[in-house]
């Protein structure tokens, strides 16, 4: 029989590889790699990664090394669950991610069974944590509450508002799209006409015409920023004197590549600006040093990866029940400003304002 004989100095080395090994925690990051929304995508990946670095450089949590896996959801649900299924399979126990509503919400319930936790930096939709799910948080806010301040802004600034709520049919964009009708139902302003589009579509001549024939002088997107800019584009071809106001899927620079300066005016619903924030100012230029753009999903992506840093360390364990306790205990300091959750996975006190498109760049709307 042939026999392999290995010596003490060889095991110990092979004891310490494998420690080194089990020595780091690996979090899987799920976004868009690929299709429209790839530009996002690579904002949340460079914020990922980006914190990563530095809690490294700083000797990681608790003595271990931070891991990032991208897997790419291309914003799609059936992608995103077999993204999630393969995490699953991969071992791991933690997730930054999902960027889209739509593959955010069948995911995490791929993550609930499974006992990983999930943190968002940019999924909206209320459903994703009205289901009593105890794994599940998100650094950014809700569509319902990005509807109420769309709606309030419309109510307030735009004089005997006629308005078209229009949506893409998917997760996101017919939430925005209902939680804005439902707040303007709430002030006594009921749509000239609602519709839908098609994600991916380009000729929205016959929309244009039925609006401008039933007068409408205010468009309510629910979608993402190619769908929207096409529409503003055609609006104005078509003379149409109409403002269109979205949520934050419009604050893609793309936007104003497709719209040229028919874009001007375009209104949106963001969070406000992370880079006034006077203690991101170290983590920006050192965004900025290493050639990374220090974007909004950049910087919630960056905060997100922040938030399960110091909920491990709380949790003095890699350990995801332990971890999920923690995160709904702690308040925690973040690139973006203090963030704590409530019961439901939510931010405690989340908040949106108006951005508006002018010259190409969008900026804050001062209120009137």
């Amino acid at each position: 029989m042939y026999r392999t004989s290995v010596s003490l100095a060889a095991l110990a080395m092979l004891a310490s590889t494998a420690g080194a090994a089990q020595a780091e925690i690996q979090v899987g990051v799920v976004t868009a790699v690929t299709g429209s929304m790839a530009s996002f995508g690579e904002q949340m990946r460079s914020g990922v990664e980006a914190a990563a670095k530095e809690i490294n450089a700083k000797g990681g949590i608790n003595g271990e090394e931070i891991g990032v896996k991208v897997y790419d959801d291309a914003c799609d649900p059936k992608q995103g669950v077999s993204a999630a299924n393969q995490i699953v399979n991969d071992g791991i126990r933690f997730v930054i991610g999902h960027m889209c509503t739509g593959p955010s919400v069948p995911a995490s319930d791929v993550y609930s069974e499974e006992g990983i936790v999930m943190i968002s930096p940019t999924a909206t939709a209320p459903v994703l944590t009205e289901r009593g799910l105890d794994n599940v948080f998100r650094v950014a806010g809700r569509d319902d509450q990005q509807g109420q301040v769309a709606a309030d802004h419309i109510a307030a600034q735009i004089q005997n508002p006629k308005v078209a709520i229009i949506h893409d049919k998917q997760a996101y964009g017919s939430g925005l799209a209902d939680a804005t009708a439902k707040r303007l139902a709430e002030k006594g302003i009921q749509p000239v006409m609602t519709g839908s589009v098609n994600p991916g579509e380009s000729d929205f001549s016959a929309l244009v015409t039925k609006m401008k024939s039933e007068g409408v002088n205010t468009v309510y997107f629910g979608g993402y920023h190619a769908e929207a800019g096409q529409i503003v584009r055609q609006m104005g071809n078509a003379g149409m004197d109409a403002v269109l106001v979205a949520g934050d899927g419009l604050s893609n620079p793309d936007f104003w590549a497709i719209t040229g300066e028919s874009g001007a005016g375009t209104l949106f619903t963001f969070s406000p600006d992370p880079t006034a924030n006077p203690t991101a100012a170290p983590v920006i230029e050192q965004l900025r040093a290493d050639g990374i753009d220090p974007a909004f999903f950049t910087l919630y992506s960056y905060a997100a990866l922040q938030v399960l840093a110091q909920g491990i360390e709380a949790a003095g364990e890699p350990e995801p029940d332990a971890v999920a306790d923690a995160l709904r205990e702690g308040t925690f300091d973040t690139v973006i400003g203090p963030l704590d959750f409530d019961d439901k996975g939510d931010l405690t006190e989340p908040a949106y304002v108006m951005y508006s498109w002018q010259d190409g760049k969008y900026g804050q709307v001062s209120a009137r």
